[in-house]
């Protein structure tokens, strides 16, 4: 897991401890409702609940030779309870603590999440407001399209954030249910109000309907909202990456002091960390196809689930906390340079213009596609001899024949393109 020792905050929820931590909660909960309900004796209770405890060590040992994870668990809470721990998970199943227990990690997963895209939103709308008004060139298919400004581009970023948060805090609600339900979910051998106490005390629903598990359409949904939060961290990485290049440099990741690019060529300054948010995206997405192959499970149950889960879903948590952590920092400290951008926008020697040129022509009463061919030749003129477009405008008796000078110079306007960018920023909330 990646530098899972430099983010504790989300790596302590899946270490071992933790999950043992969670499984002893599931356990002493259900203990209280017992008691209240009259099925253990209030002494045993009290015994439990000062005593219950567990040896980590301990667990694995006897794992090693009996090869259940939670009678082993179980095991070691008895021998730290002694005689009162007879009255510890009566009619429960071991799903019952494990998928409890997991909903609980998985909450906690999702908050500290939620609290990185928060982040990440104010960054991108502070960015999105610092460069509303910073033009640039729009590109489609990688080629120069029309003016817009870096500004737009980042609050378009902040509303992608806002579904992304949105997505979050509906897949947090899907996860939080807890079941203790007995083995096939019948409550056969364990009354009903145990599970509302325990689900009550730890924050949780209790599921509607289970089987001997919660059902995996739940954690597939949890992980695909994580799959799609790296497709936008992805995206979004990928096009500073692409604005980082060599031909194109209108931004850069910052780069500090002593850091060096490339063991071969020092004058390398590469965008790692965005490659890494990439890279990483991968990692995500394919994690989310095993949650999706786990919803279909044999009749009650089956066991196929559980050994993938135990990697994808501590992995995926992580590794869409990670990013996020190093993309807030990629974005708080990005170098943005405006002179590359108007550079950049004026090397296709006023192209970006050549739709509002036609649309003129068109409003003159010419037919579009005779507007578009006599504009078009011009275009393509431009680009095989390098003269500006506009010159070859003034120059073509078709067009001049419907405009004067006067109405081409205004045509040729960048802010024409960049009128509406308040009425964009108001509408989304960066604007009063």
């Amino acid at each position: 897991m990646i530098e899972r020792y430099t983010l504790p905050e989300i790596g302590n929820i899946w270490s071992i401890e933790n999950r043992f931590r969670k499984m002893l909660d599931v356990e002493v909960y259900a203990c209280e409702a017992m008691a209240e309900l009259g099925m253990i004796p209030e002494d045993a209770l009290k015994d439990i609940k000062e005593k219950a405890d567990f040896d980590v060590e301990r667990i694995e040992e006897l794992e090693a030779e009996i090869k259940h994870d939670v009678i082993a668990f179980l095991t070691s809470v008895a021998e730290h309870v002694g005689d009162s721990s007879k009255y510890i998970h009566m009619g429960m199943t071991s799903s019952d603590i494990l998928d409890t227990a997991l909903a609980v990690q998985m909450k906690e997963a999702a908050d500290l999440i939620l609290e990185k895209l928060h982040i990440l939103r104010d960054v991108l709308a502070q960015k999105a407001k610092e460069h509303k008004d910073t033009i640039m060139v729009g590109r489609t298919h990688g080629v120069h399209g029309e003016p817009i400004t870096f500004g737009l581009k980042m609050a378009l970023w902040v509303t992608e954030v806002d579904r992304a948060i949105k997505r979050m805090e509906n897949a947090r609600e899907d996860i939080s249910v807890g079941a203790i339900s007995g083995a096939v979910g019948t409550f056969a051998n364990v009354d009903p109000r145990v599970e509302e106490h325990v689900c009550k005390r730890l924050g949780l629903k209790p599921a509607g309907v289970s089987t001997q598990i919660i059902q995996r359409d739940r954690h597939a949904n949890y992980m695909n909202t994580l799959a799609v939060i790296a497709c936008s961290l992805d995206k979004f990485a990928l096009e500073i990456r692409n604005l980082q290049r060599t031909d194109i440099l209108e931004v850069e990741e910052q780069f500090t002091k002593g850091q060096k690019g490339s063991s071969a060529m020092p004058h390398k300054k590469n965008p790692i960390i965005s490659e890494r948010v990439c890279g990483l995206a991968r990692v995500v997405r394919g994690n989310a196809v095993a949650a999706m192959e786990n919803v279909a499970l044999w009749h009650e149950r089956d066991l196929t689930h559980s050994s993938a889960e135990r990697v994808i879903i501590p992995d995926s948590t992580i590794l869409v906390y990670y990013m996020l952590t190093k993309f807030i920092d990629v974005m708080k400290n990005l170098v943005v340079k405006p002179d590359n951008m108007k550079r950049n926008l004026e090397r296709t020697l006023g192209l970006v213009f050549s739709q509002r040129v036609m649309l003129a022509l068109v409003e003159k009463g010419v037919l579009r596609e005779t507007a578009y061919a006599w504009v078009q030749r011009n275009a393509l003129e431009a680009w095989q001899s390098g003269v500006h477009f506009k010159e070859l405008v003034l120059k073509d008796s078709d067009i001049m024949s419907q405009l004067n000078e006067e109405e081409v110079d205004e045509l040729f306007d960048y802010s024409y393109h960049l009128r509406h960018i308040d009425y964009i920023f108001k509408r989304i909330g960066l604007e009063d």
